[in-house]
């Protein structure tokens, strides 16, 4: 609560307001009587100004006896003497008219004939005499009048025309006046103390909370959370903090959105950037093992050959034919490889042509026929009318000649390869189906990459190098259609899309 900022801003008006009503109290101990004599003295100068004016205006200075003042002139005095609260007494030789500014209209005026005026002299009857001001025309004397036991300030002046004035007004103890405003001023600032505190401690909340409000939100955005926004809807310097920190949190929201969309980029790079490692470190070691065996037979038998270990032609014979069958793996596999380079650059240009690819499958089974004789294999295939489709006739070749191949070296059980043509929209589906064994399902998918082989050791036997899928994906991509490989209850299927219709 000390240190809250509601706390700190009535603390602080509070202290001001104290400050101030302390100021003020000790202002007025210090010079308010000091303050009050000199204004006195001031009024009683202007006052004497304007009866000299007075005076000479109405030409009073030539009137013989007093009770020759007219009214207008009466009157003109007592509103002198009225406004300013003072008794005015004019001399002339040896009459003296007075005005007093109790009294109301020609009463204000007293005539007599007297050769002495009491209480005009400073010092008759008076005690506590003290100049206050001299100018060579009048002086002004403070004095205290034991007669009338009161305070008086009292001016008296010669004019050139020896007309006397002498002006009279009451002077209070200016201590008394001074304690008396003192304690009423110390008693009400006491009050507007205690007061203004309650209300400063109510109004400040109307500044803490929008304040509080933006802290709250400040925390929310420190947590990511970029939905809470400020509502304020004053036009002051909280509401212009509150509208920057809301376009804050929408920029904020806006990069960190953006910083998650390339850092996923990013981890996905990395991804591939280690699966294309991985993918390099199998690709070499994949290949070393190719090339391992055929290389090392191709070298011990041809050893054999120059050590003359058989002298029989027909030894000889088999070194050789050995010798030329892992060189053709090696030719075959290395093509291969070639082949897949291109489709993965783009560096093979596809041909679209219009075929019958009931043609072409047959055309391919009749290539493979004496495979087929040897292994005893059904194969099934039952399409009579022409199917057309839009590829490149090659590569799709390529394709089905590879499906083909897997589905006889692969073969098994009831020894049948099936090969169907199933029609979509737009598109025709050829699926090549063998019985035998099913591909592990977590092995689905790797079917695909370069090198990889299901059984290492049985594709071994008939000279398989793992590179015939990858090369089905690279040319299925490149013709934008899909591949893939199903298991079924006795066997496995793999099969392609092609087009139908022109694109």
């Amino acid at each position: 609560m000390r240190h809250s900022l509601r706390f700190k801003i009535t603390f602080i008006l509070v202290a001001c307001m104290a400050m101030m009503i302390l100021l003020c109290w000790i202002l007025n101990k210090s010079f308010l009587e000091d303050y009050y004599r000199q204004t006195k003295v001031s009024m009683l100068g202007s006052s004497y100004e304007e009866v000299k004016k007075l005076i000479l205006e109405e030409q009073i200075d030539q009137i013989e006896q007093i009770s020759e003042f007219t009214e207008e002139q009466i009157d003109r005095l007592n509103e002198v003497c009225s406004g300013n609260n003072i008794d005015v007494y004019i001399i002339k030789g040896y009459w003296i008219a007075s005005l007093n500014s109790s009294k109301t209209a020609r009463d204000r005026m007293t005539y007599s004939r007297i050769t002495y005026v009491y209480g005009i002299n400073p010092g008759y009857g008076i005690a506590d005499v003290q100049r206050l001001y001299s100018n060579g025309e009048y002086d002004v004397y403070s004095q205290y009048d034991k007669r009338q036991e009161a305070n008086y300030i009292d001016l008296y002046g010669v004019m050139e025309n020896e007309v006397e004035i002498f002006i009279r007004t009451s002077y209070e103890s200016i201590q008394e006046s001074a304690a008396i405003a003192n304690r009423f001023l110390a008693y009400v600032g006491g009050a507007v103390a205690v007061l203004g505190s309650v209300i400063i401690f109510f109004v400040s909340r109307n500044f803490t909370k929008p304040v509080l409000e933006l802290a709250d939100i400040s925390k929310k955005m420190s947590e990511l959370d970029f939905d809470v926004k400020y509502k304020g809807k004053t036009r002051d310097e909280i509401s212009l903090l509150g509208n920057s920190m809301n376009e804050l949190s929408e920029r904020l929201e806006k990069t960190i959105s953006e910083l998650k969309s390339v850092n996923n980029e990013l981890q996905s790079d990395i991804q591939n950037k280690i699966q294309i490692d991985e993918m390099r470190k199998d690709f070499l070691s994949n290949v070393t093992h190719e090339l391992k065996t055929p290389i090392a037979l191709i070298q011990g038998y041809a050893e054999g050959l120059e050590d003359n270990i058989n002298d029989d032609a027909e030894s000889r014979q088999f070194y050789c034919d050995v010798i030329i069958d892992e060189a053709q793996k090696m030719n075959k596999m290395v093509k291969k490889l070639l082949t897949l380079n291109q489709l993965e650059f783009g560096q093979n240009q596809i041909e679209l042509a219009r075929f019958d690819v009931v043609a072409l499958i047959r055309s391919i089974l009749q290539s493979v026929d004496i495979l087929v004789k040897q292994k005893q294999v059904r194969v099934i295939f039952d399409a009579a009318d022409p199917v057309y489709v839009w590829a490149d006739e090659y590569m799709i070749e390529e394709v089905i000649t590879n499906y083909v191949s897997n589905a006889l070296n692969h073969v098994s059980g009831a020894n049948i390869v099936e090969i169907k043509l199933i029609h979509k929209k737009d598109v025709v589906r050829v699926a090549v189906y063998n019985t035998g064994e099913r591909i592990p399902q977590e092995e689905l998918d790797k079917v695909w990459i370069k090198f990889y082989k299901v059984d290492k050791a049985r594709t071994r036997e008939y000279g398989g190098s793992g590179i015939g899928l990858s090369i089905v994906r690279a040319i299925m991509a490149s013709h934008n259609r899909e591949c893939g490989v199903v298991n079924h209850e006795s066997g496995v299927e793999f099969w392609c899309e092609l087009d139908a219709h022109v694109v």
